[in-house]
């Protein structure tokens, strides 16, 4: 294959996690070297009361598709998703977007990023519970600058597309939890960020009703082609939702790969165990 076809079927990368720590503590900088050089994480928090959350995490993600950062509680995931907008603030590393390191952008430079480049979805909705479906979904575009009456229309739109037609009106406390979550989404895609980020989005719902978001969402990428960043603890999840999937343990990513790979080329005896009870005829078929 020549350098020209190699370059063409290599999938363009939205966003690159390079060398991400995150350490917890006092003075965490005064503890890195020591992690860098092999420090495991009940050493640090045994010798300087330090808290290891993430590990020299390198993640690519490709632009619109749906990476999957998967791991069991404590692994980091959702310490690492919150790091891609700056909720959380990195001890060290970078995470570059469209070739800008979000991590060194200015306040007002981080604001407007958020406001129109990247969505995030939380496990508990984070809806505004006195405003009214449609004002939920209006919101992300008020604060944007759009014209009231254009927000509107947005609203209405996203409304029917995720299934809400005739609960404009309602409160967050007059809907199921699938409901809340489906407003929690539309509010997410009214904005147009090309990222959406899905922290455990799915988790809090009903198995039936989990199912009913995942095909849905799935339904709407086919459309949309967002770069998504999800989050989940359930392989499963993970295997249906991913196009590509990183499972992390401790902090530290144990293994990178398509759903395909990660079922037939365990990386260690942890992945295997995960993996060992999955209907593989479904998964692989």
């Amino acid at each position: 294959m020549t350098d020209q076809a190699k370059t063409e079927t290599r999938p363009e990368i939205k966003i690159k996690i390079e060398n991400l720590h995150k350490i917890f503590g006092v003075r965490p900088q005064s503890v890195l070297a020591q992690v860098e050089q092999g420090m495991s994480k009940q050493e640090l928090l045994q010798q300087h009361n330090h808290i290891l959350r993430l590990k020299d995490i390198n993640i690519d993600v490709p632009a619109r598709g749906i990476s999957v950062i998967m791991g069991l509680s404590g692994s980091g995931k959702s310490t690492l998703i919150r790091h891609i907008n700056r909720l959380i603030e990195p001890t060290s590393g970078k995470i570059i977007v469209d070739d800008q390191n979000v991590l060194a952008m200015s306040k007002e430079e981080l604001i407007e990023f958020r406001r129109h480049q990247a969505s995030m979805v939380f496990q508990k909705f984070g809806l505004h519970v006195h405003r009214t479906v449609a004002e939920n979904i209006a919101y992300g575009l008020v604060i944007q600058g759009t014209p009231i009456e254009q927000a509107k229309e947005q609203s209405r739109h996203w409304v029917k597309r995720v299934g809400l037609a005739g609960f404009e009106e309602h409160y967050p406390s007059q809907l199921s939890g699938g409901m809340q979550q489906r407003v929690g989404l539309a509010r997410a895609l009214a904005t147009d960020a090309q990222i959406l980020l899905m922290d455990e989005a799915f988790s809090a719902l009903d198995p039936l009703i989990r199912s009913d978001m995942q095909g849905m969402l799935l339904g709407l990428q086919e459309e949309l082609h967002k770069t998504i960043v999800f989050i989940t603890h359930d392989l499963d999840e993970a295997l249906r939702m991913g196009d590509s999937i990183a499972i992390l343990r401790d902090g530290t990513v144990v293994q990178q790969g398509d759903p395909q790979d990660i079922i037939l080329h365990p990386a260690n005896d942890y992945i295997f165990d995960f993996i060992k009870d999955i209907n593989r005829a479904r998964n692989l078929g």
